[in-house]
């Protein structure tokens, strides 16, 4: 297209992606002139077929997070995450009602409004949304093509448009991008402003670096203006890509809510009965629910929205000898049952409101004498173990070594928990 081949004098970064959005089909790549931002030697290369993963190199990548790795079209959904899990279900609600108005703002003011509801007024140190349950579901949102891109680059620089504080664990943790560039939020006291800084600072980065976004995300012009070359991916594109599978993650996501609410165990169909943690006292207490008849013992202590199973409580294989596994899998479609950091008692009504959730109760074969701790000689640690084992192939999971006091360290936010 002889129309093309000129050199094109733009003065917003922006019509830049109406031009290419136009002629990406044709054309393998552009080389445009710019009155600002970016130079003119940058070249602009379409991303199809991902043609971007035969070039290896040891250049230095800067990605737009939401544009080159997530899928998903709108930041709503992790807002709104946010605004639940650390302000509750009224803060949610708010923002919930604000979407037409955050839809009509646009993305700058949309995105200011969606921070402001999510974040005032929250303590820093509390926050635990963007270390316990913000990854998991940012893993189920990357696209594995964009993924395999960006690891194919020695050095990686993760550009957000979102709070830095609401990515960089899961980019740190889950896929070994520690350099993030992303605003930071203002705080008082300890306490979230819900406003964000104005600037970004670049300056961490070398020049004749290699770029990767999306066409629609046109708004880091300060950013990118140190690539030689920018490799843009259309929403059709990354719309075919599958998701990544949690085995390319660096780290297994193992994730697990909080015991279960008061309000559960009154409306509970059986009598149910708190553990105190204290050896003695549970002890005693089993062995006297034991006695008035059959005894459901719950050894993880927490229920799990991974396929994983933390480390039995040996404590019920010292009780008895009359073991039977069972094996629970629940699954939902909407909300999840339980909450790990928001309120428990809304626990039983958000679990009800999913359309059709299962649930699948597999009764498994009783222990063998020889497998028991009392009759057979295993060492209370052996039967849990075996317990454990039998439960988490029932389920198709799989045993970690993880106790109750790791899974509080993780939703606490604590690093070195894997």
């Amino acid at each position: 297209m002889p129309r093309i081949k000129k050199l094109f004098q733009l003065k917003y970064f922006p019509s830049l992606f109406e031009i290419i959005r136009k002629t990406s089909r044709k054309l393998p790549y552009l080389r445009l002139k710019f009155s600002q931002g970016i130079p003119a030697s940058t070249q602009f290369k379409f991303l199809k077929n991902s043609s971007f993963t035969d070039e290896v190199s040891n250049q230095t990548l800067v990605f737009h997070l939401e544009g080159a790795l997530l899928k998903a079209y709108s930041l709503f959904p992790y807002f709104m995450l946010v605004a639940f899990e650390a302000g509750g279900l009224f803060r949610a609600l708010i923002l919930l009602l604000l979407y037409p108005f955050v839809w009509l703002l646009g993305h700058e003011l949309g995105l200011k409004v969606m921070v402001f509801v999510s974040f005032v007024g929250i303590k820093k140190e509390k926050f635990r949304a963007g270390t316990a349950i913000l990854p998991k579901f940012f893993l189920e949102d990357v696209g594995v093509v964009g993924f395999d891109m960006v690891m194919k680059y020695k050095t990686k620089v993760a550009v957000t448009s979102m709070p830095r504080i609401m990515v960089e664990c899961f980019l740190g943790d889950y896929l070994g991008i520690h350099v993030v560039i992303g605003k930071e939020l203002k705080e008082f006291h300890g306490y979230f402003l819900g406003l964000m800084e104005e600037n970004m600072d670049p300056a961490t980065m070398c020049i004749n670096n290699i770029g990767l976004g999306c066409f629609r995300n046109s708004r880091y012009q300060k950013i990118f203006s140190r690539c030689k070359e920018i490799y843009l991916v259309t929403e059709a594109e990354k719309k075919k890509w599958p998701v990544l599978p949690r085995k390319k993650s660096l780290k297994p996501l193992i994730f697990h809510d909080g015991s279960v609410s008061r309000f559960s165990e009154v409306i509970s169909p059986i009598k149910t009965v708190r553990l105190t943690r204290d050896r003695k006292t549970d002890e005693e207490t089993m062995k006297k629910m034991l006695s008035k008849g059959d005894l459901v013992v719950c050894p993880e202590g927490t229920t799990c929205r991974e396929p994983y199973l933390l480390r039995f409580s040996p404590l019920f294989a010292e009780i008895t000898d009359d073991i039977v596994p069972v094996a629970i899998k629940l699954q939902v479609s909407l909300f999840y049952g339980s909450t790990a950091s928001g309120q428990k008692c809304l626990d039983s009504a958000f679990h009800l409101t999913n359309p059709n959730p299962t649930c699948l109760i597999m009764i498994l074969n009783k222990l063998p004498g020889w497998q028991t701790h009392n009759a057979g000689g295993k060492s209370k640690f052996e039967v849990a173990n075996y317990v454990q084992r039998q439960i988490a192939t029932a389920l198709g999971f799989e045993c970690t070594n993880l106790t109750r006091k790791d899974k509080y360290a993780i939703l606490a936010g604590n690093d070195g928990i894997v």
